[in-house]
C-alpha cells in the first residue's frame, strides 16, 4: 500500500513538473519589456511594460534608415572620411576615402549593423551627428514617441555613459511606421545583398536568424554591454500583420518565435468592413450620393472580442463638395476603447443623381 502511494505521488510530481515547463515555455518571457502590436492599427495585443524606457542599442539603426530613405538620394556616392573611425563594434569595414552608394549604406547599415555606416550616413543627411540626432528626436516626436530619445544615428552609448533610449511600445510605432515605406521595407526584409565601392565588393547576410521563416517580414537586432539584446521582428501570419519589440532579452529568438505562435493560437483577421460593399444605412445627409472607403477594415482580434465591437459612423453635412472629398469617419470600437478610424469619402458624380429642384437649392444655397 505504502509502495503504491508513493508511486502515485511520483506519478503527480512528473505531471506537475511537465505541466509547469510548458507553461514556462508559452508564458515566460524573458524580456524586461516587451510588446506585441498589430501595424495595420498600432493596437497592442500582448505586453509588457510597454513604455518603460531603456536603452535600445542597434535598433536605434530603424530610425537611421528611415531618416536617409525619407531625407537623402540613394543613388548618391559618399566619400567615407575619418568619422568613420568611432564606429567601433560593428562595422561594414568601409575604409577612409572609399566611395560608396548611400543605398548600399543603407543595407550595411541594416544587415550587418555597421556602426561606421550609421555614422556616415548621418553625416551625409545632416552634416554632422548633433545635428541629425536632433532631425532623430524631431522624427520620434511626429510619431508619437513620446518615451525616447535619441543620442546618435548608431546605438552605441556615448562616453559620458548616456545612449539612445525608448520604450518596446515607442519602437513598435516606430517600425509601423516605417514599415508603410516600400524602400524601406524591401530593407528590412532582405537576407543577402551584394554591395560595389570604388575600391571592393561586399557580400552581406542579414544578422536576423528568424528570417528563414517565411512568416517573418524584418527585423533589426541590437545589443550592448549595457543595453543587453534588443530586438525588433515584423510578420505576416493570416492576414495579420505584426511587430515584435523585446528589450533586455537574453533568449530573444525563442521568445519572438513563442509570441507569434501565441498570436496565431489567440487571435485572427476579421474583414469588419469591406470597400466593395460599403453602406451607411442609417444615412439621410447624402442618400443621394455614393459614399465610399478606400480599404478593407480589418482587425486582429480574439473570438472574444467579436461581441462587444461596435461601428460608428461620422458625417460632416455639406451642401457642397468636390470629388474624392473626406466628408467623415468609420470608427470601430472595443467596449469604450477606439480601435480604428477610416476615413469616408464622397464621389461629385453622384450630385447628378440629384433631382433638379435640390441641385438648384444646392447652388444658390
Amino acid at each position: 500500500m505504502i509502495t503504491e502511494y508513493i508511486y502515485t505521488m511520483k506519478k503527480v510530481i512528473i505531471i506537475i513538473f511537465s505541466f509547469f515547463v510548458a507553461f514556462k515555455n508559452v508564458y515566460a518571457i524573458s524580456a524586461s519589456s516587451y510588446v506585441v502590436m498589430d501595424s495595420d492599427t498600432n493596437n497592442v495585443l500582448m505586453g509588457s511594460n510597454i513604455h518603460s524606457d531603456r536603452l535600445i542599442a542597434s535598433i536605434s539603426k530603424i530610425m537611421t534608415c528611415i531618416i536617409a530613405i525619407e531625407n537623402g538620394d540613394l543613388d548618391e556616392y559618399v566619400t567615407a572620411d575619418k568619422s568613420i573611425l568611432k564606429g567601433v563594434g560593428s562595422s561594414i569595414y568601409i575604409e577612409i576615402g572609399e566611395k560608396i552608394k548611400l543605398k548600399d549604406l543603407l543595407y550595411g547599415m541594416m544587415l550587418r549593423s555597421g556602426n561606421d555606416a550609421a555614422i556616415l550616413i548621418a553625416n551625409t543627411i545632416a552634416g554632422d551627428m548633433q545635428k541629425f540626432s536632433q532631425m532623430m528626436n524631431e522624427y520620434a516626436k511626429k510619431i508619437g514617441m513620446s518615451n525616447t530619445y535619441f543620442y546618435n544615428s548608431h546605438g552605441l552609448e556615448e562616453d559620458n555613459g548616456l545612449g539612445n533610449t525608448s520604450s518596446a511600445y515607442d519602437m513598435a510605432l516606430l517600425t509601423s511606421y516605417a514599415m508603410q515605406n516600400k524602400t524601406f521595407k524591401e530593407i528590412f526584409a532582405t537576407k543577402n545583398y551584394v554591395a560595389k565601392s570604388d575600391k571592393k565588393t561586399y557580400s552581406w547576410q542579414n544578422k536576423n536568424k528568424l528570417l528563414k521563416y517565411d512568416y517573418i517580414t524584418g527585423g533589426k537586432t541590437g545589443y550592448t554591454q549595457k543595453a543587453r539584446r534588443t530586438l525588433v521582428t515584423t510578420a505576416s501570419i493570416d492576414n495579420m500583420n505584426l511587430i515584435i519589440v523585446t528589450l533586455n532579452d537574453g533568449n530573444d529568438w525563442n521568445d519572438h518565435l513563442a509570441l507569434y505562435e501565441s498570436v496565431k493560437n489567440k487571435y485572427q483577421s476579421i474583414k469588419i468592413i469591406s470597400k466593395n460593399d460599403f453602406e451607411i444605412l442609417d444615412d439621410t445627409v447624402y442618400v443621394n450620393d455614393n459614399l465610399y472607403i478606400e480599404n478593407d477594415v480589418r482587425l486582429t482580434l480574439t473570438k472574444a472580442d467579436i461581441p462587444n465591437l461596435k461601428i460608428k459612423y461620422y458625417l460632416v453635412n455639406k451642401k457642397k463638395y468636390k470629388t474624392k472629398e473626406k466628408i467623415g469617419n468609420a470608427t470601430i470600437y472595443l467596449n469604450d476603447k477606439l480601435l480604428y478610424t477610416e476615413p469616408i469619402y464622397i464621389e461629385a458624380e453622384a450630385n447628378k443623381n440629384k433631382n433638379f429642384l435640390k441641385r438648384l437649392i444646392d447652388k444658390i444655397f
